[in-house]
């Protein structure tokens, strides 16, 4: 069944809460064929696993429209070739319609291009090709088309949002000095008529500033559940009812023996102050998005293409695999592909971190958007569109800020029930009061039902966590530092150990030959045999002996026969002779005597250098030693990670002299040599066993098993290889402190979270009692409410209702502006 699972990302409208996460998850999650579903809130998206067997993008938008809200749908552009009349275009758009998940189709004959509203990831583009080819047509994908609706959209939100707070603001203002007496031409009036003028401001700003909130809360009440706008939708409902019948049936309080009185101002400055929230937290929120924008900017929007020895400028769209592009210097380079002809430094600090420009020249790779520097040079193509490492990049960073931390599901567990406790808290506090509070117990008792609704933030707690994730994912991006989900990123701060593989991370990964030892045959046939046996060889020793023989000008040949024992070495027949390259290991393992050689051997070890015997015909005739440069930093990066208060560890296939010559330059006190490629995930099963939580740092390749063993894997190397599919962090240069930045952005990722988390149970603990009036008992003890204080809690000791929406707006702008912070986070050099 998992063979068959497809996961697809679907934004959500009309979620302002972690219990609005909590209704969504589950409306999804009981569609059949759905196996997971998880929602966040700050990238309103839901990430859902099912089966398209036995459910469909249909059924999935149908659960989330029942449960109160909508799946926004996704716009793409394509072009159309053929069309040449009116009819034309009826026939594609009937043919676009047609498909399933396609929710709408337009086609403009004037620009040759259809635009296709449909469900998000639920419409194939060649599905839609077929339909329009069928009608006789033919449908040519524009990727720059798939546009960011979700961006576009949002922005027509935040607008709507300032300009229902400032015409709502504008008219609570107004109602709250009319109220109050001091408007010219409204004091003078009855109370009778004034309420009604209020009344008749009010209504209309409430109604109008509010729908959203009234709107929302109606769904969520119709499919039995409750959210935020519930919350709000009740406490001012209560507040412009209690004002209706104080206004147009004074009746009703007066023969109770009290005096009529409306809180109009109440119930429209709490609107105004939360729409001001939502609209101050949505501004916050883009800006956690802050690092995919960046990174979709940096992308040119043509290319130079050499056609027929001529040079002409495309659209980037239009650049195919193959293609040979120009670029000059000054440029951005628009694809990736491999440098067929001059030379020039690449600065790559977009895609590695790396600060220093690059080498490039023949066949050397390049990627999009990196900066061209000082010479001109034309490369051909390789991957273009979606598939450059650009694009992966940023595929990966928004599954990153898409996915949810364990961290995140207390907070999860907790907003599921607390919208039903608020109501019930509000209840209790009302008929409380009603019974038991001062004079007029009607007004104290209503002023505290609607002040605990208004004061409940449970957006605080969705957002806790997501936007930290969101911001540190980024900012790890924008570095060189790729972290594929938020569980990766929470791990890493809890790391015990960290497991570093020796070649290609602690080493360059380039390794030369140094030493030639020969027993009874000249150095130079010995090496003409051991390189012509290699030639088939993948391995960078291998690769190591090959070249040093080139540069000795030794002419080499095809080895007949060849095969790898992986850990080991090599057999091969070169001509008539038998060759036999290894380590001691599989020289014990054929039986065959050193001949002396292991005395030069040792002597290798011990300058850290690989010793590979060389037998031919069953008998060793030489000894090759193999040296792998130490990366520069090193050092300092094995220094810091102890600093953390790290155990390293270095795990190599090396014998253990020449793993210990290493360890020791490098300060690495424990060493596991001689471990074969496919042992690695055992040596970390070992330290698990022991109780240590694992980091596996190594080139996301042969080190697979390990990296996928380990709590956190960390690939060393660049994004256009299989290390980002494989480990759960990866880092684009191959600079080993990226290890420590990894660690460094996790702990302070992490302190955000801890922070966001702590203020937003704190705020709903601390002072969800205090609207409910716990303060009303010792205010009346101590005598009344001490000066300077009654601005907040009146004459009795009850929190206005309007200073609770205040508090409400800003608790969740607090908890984003805190998430904010970690841009400010300096990774070491």
């Amino acid at each position: 069944m998992a063979n068959t699972m497809v996961r697809v990302e679907l934004p959500i409208e009309g979620m302002t809460c972690a219990s609005c996460v909590a209704h969504v998850e589950k409306a999804l999650a009981g569609v059949d064929g759905v196996q997971a579903a998880t929602v966040n809130l700050a990238t309103e998206r839901a990430t859902v696993e099912y089966d398209p067997a036995a459910a469909s993008m249909d059924a999935m938008a149908g659960a989330v429209h029942d449960a109160g809200y909508a799946v926004r749908g996704e716009r793409l552009d394509f072009a159309v070739e053929g069309m040449t009349c009116a009819s034309c275009v009826a026939h594609v758009e009937r043919a676009l319609a047609g498909v399933d998940g396609v929710r709408s189709a337009t086609v403009n004959l004037a620009t040759e291009r259809a635009r296709v509203e449909a469900l998000p990831g639920g419409v194939s583009p060649q599905a839609l090709a077929e339909a329009v080819e069928g009608a006789g047509y033919r449908l040519r994908p524009v990727e720059s088309g798939v546009e960011d609706a979700d961006a576009a959209q949002k922005e027509r939100e935040v607008r709507d949002l300032l300009r229902r707070f400032m015409v709502g603001g504008a008219a609570g203002l107004f109602i709250l000095l009319a109220s109050i007496n001091v408007v010219p031409g409204i004091k003078d009036l009855s109370d009778q008529i004034r309420f009604m003028v209020l009344f008749s401001v009010a209504t209309p700003v409430q109604f109008w500033a509010g729908w959203q909130f009234y709107a929302n809360a109606f769904a969520a009440a119709r499919h039995r559940t409750a959210n935020m706008y519930t919350l709000i939708s009740v406490g001012t409902l209560a507040a412009w009812g209690y004002s209706v019948v104080g206004t147009f049936a004074p009746g009703f309080f007066e023969r109770g023996g009290l005096e009529a009185e409306v809180y109009y101002d109440t119930a429209v400055i709490i609107i105004s102050l939360i729409l001001l929230g939502r609209y101050l937290e949505a501004r916050a929120k883009s800006h956690t998005s802050a690092a995919i924008k960046k990174l979709m900017g940096l992308r040119p929007s043509t290319a130079r293409l050499l056609v027929d020895g001529l040079e002409r400028d495309v659209d980037i769209d239009d650049v195919r695999t193959g293609d040979v592009v120009v670029v000059r210097p000054g440029e951005r380079i628009p694809v990736d592909g491999v440098v067929i002809d001059g030379r020039s430094t690449i600065d790559e600090a977009m895609l590695t971190g790396e600060s220093l420009p690059v080498e490039k020249g023949r066949d050397d790779q390049v990627y999009a958007a990196t900066i061209n520097k000082t010479g001109s040079f034309t490369f051909r193509a390789t991957q273009v569109g979606m598939e450059t490492a650009l694009a992966r990049i940023i595929h990966l960073v928004q599954e990153a800020q898409g996915s949810k931390a364990p961290i995140q599901r207390l907070a999860d567990v907790i907003a599921s029930y607390f919208v039903p406790a608020v109501i019930a808290i509000a209840s209790l506090a009302f008929v409380l009061w009603l019974f038991l509070g001062p004079s007029p117990v009607i007004t104290f008792a209503l002023l505290t039902f609607v002040a605990v609704l208004i004061i409940a933030c449970p957006c605080a707690l969705g957002l806790a966590t997501p936007t930290a994730i969101m911001v540190g994912t980024g900012l790890g991006a924008e570095h060189g530092i790729l972290i594929r989900n938020a569980e990766a990123l929470e791990n890493a701060h809890r790391l015990d150990a960290v497991v570093l593989d020796k070649t290609g991370t602690l080493t360059l990964g380039k390794p030369e030959m140094t030493n030639v030892a020969t027993w009874e045959i000249a150095e130079a046939e010995l090496l003409r045999l051991a390189a012509s046996a290699e030639r088939r060889s993948e391995h960078p020793v291998g690769q190591a002996i090959v070249d040093g023989a080139r540069r000795r000008g030794i002419e080499l040949v095809e080895p007949e026969e060849f095969d790898a024992t992986p850990g080991q070495g090599i057999t091969a027949r070169v001509g008539e002779v038998a060759v036999l390259i290894g380590n001691v290991k599989l020289m014990r393992e054929h039986s065959l005597d050193l001949n002396g050689l292991g005395d030069a051997a040792d002597a290798l070890a011990k300058e850290g250098k690989t010793a590979m015997f060389v037998a031919l015909d069953g008998r060793v005739q030489g000894v090759v030693g193999v040296a792998d440069t130490v990366r520069p930093e090193a050092r300092e990066a094995v220094e810091r990670m102890r600093r953390l208060g790290l155990e390293v560890v270095m795990v190599t296939g090396d014998n253990r002299r020449t793993a210990e010559a290493i360890a020791s330059e490098l300060g690495i006190d424990r060493v596991l040599a001689e471990v074969l490629p496919e042992r690695k995930a055992d040596v970390i099963k070992e330290l698990q066993a022991e109780g240590k939580r694992v980091a596996m740092v190594g080139d996301g390749i042969n080190d697979a098993p390990a990296l996928a063993q380990a709590d956190v894997g960390i690939a060393i190397g660049t994004g256009a290889d299989v290390a980002m599919e494989t480990a759960q962090i990866t880092l684009m240069s191959g600079d080993l402190r990226g290890v420590v930045n990894s660690i460094g952005l996790s702990k302070a990722t992490m302190r955000t979270i801890k922070q966001n988390l702590f203020w937003a149970f704190f705020y709903n603990i601390a002072l969800i009692p205090v609207a409910a009036g716990v303060l009303y008992p010792v205010f009346s003890a101590v005598g009344g409410v001490p000066g300077g204080m009654d601005f907040f809690f009146g004459d009795q000791g009850f929190l206005n209702p309007i200073l609770a929406a205040a508090a409400m707006a800003l608790s969740s702008v607090t908890v984003v502006t805190n998430s904010l912070r970690l841009r400010r986070f300096k990774l070491a050099a």
